[in-house]
């Protein structure tokens, strides 16, 4: 049996909860994926796997379904430390290529940071899986927003989320691709 996802969304979380493993599952509950029963992969986006809406995949998920996720999550308990997880997407705009999904996670890391890092590593590393040069100062098109590796347009996107660690608590965040079969 093949399982190939058709279909994908981002999403992100956080949590904050005396106990660690609580904090994370209520990431997991902002997120909208507590119900499921997360399977961690690697970063692979499937030739012609489209995105969706949150809402979209939330309506597909049935409660305990085996959900394969590629994720970010970082938790602290030190107070007011700076977190930040992001899941950054890279992938083909005009040919069925795969794409490549990166996790970034960092302390004293802001969204918008975590964001740019995310999208940088799939581009990168969609770019090395290809065995194409890419210089990430040279292929990034401003005007266009995307990427030109070795002749092919390349979208890149990213979900992030950044917190501070409140006193007391554990705190989680979380940002997921969740692939859908």
């Amino acid at each position: 049996m093949t399982l190939i996802p058709k279909s994908f969304f981002l999403t992100r979380g956080m949590g904050v909860h005396k106990d660690e493993l609580h904090s994370f599952e209520l990431a997991l509950r902002d997120a909208g994926i507590a119900h499921t029963n997360i399977v961690q992969v690697s970063s692979i986006l499937p030739p012609g796997c489209e995105q969706i809406t949150r809402e979209e995949g939330a309506r597909l998920i049935v409660p305990g379904t085996i959900t394969f996720v590629v994720m970010s999550r970082l938790s602290s308990n030190e107070h007011s430390r700076l977190l930040a997880a992001a899941v950054g997407c890279a992938k083909p705009i005009h040919d069925q290529s795969f794409g490549y999904l990166s996790e970034f996670h960092g302390f004293g890391t802001d969204e918008d940071e975590a964001e740019d890092r995310a999208e940088d590593l799939a581009a990168s590393m969609l770019a090395s899986t290809l065995g194409l040069k890419f210089d990430e100062d040279q292929a990034w098109d401003e005007k266009r927003e995307m990427w030109h590796m070795a002749g092919r347009d390349v979208t890149s996107f990213s979900i992030a989320i950044s917190a501070s660690v409140p006193k007391k608590a554990w705190c989680t965040v979380l940002a997921a691709a969740v692939l859908l079969v």
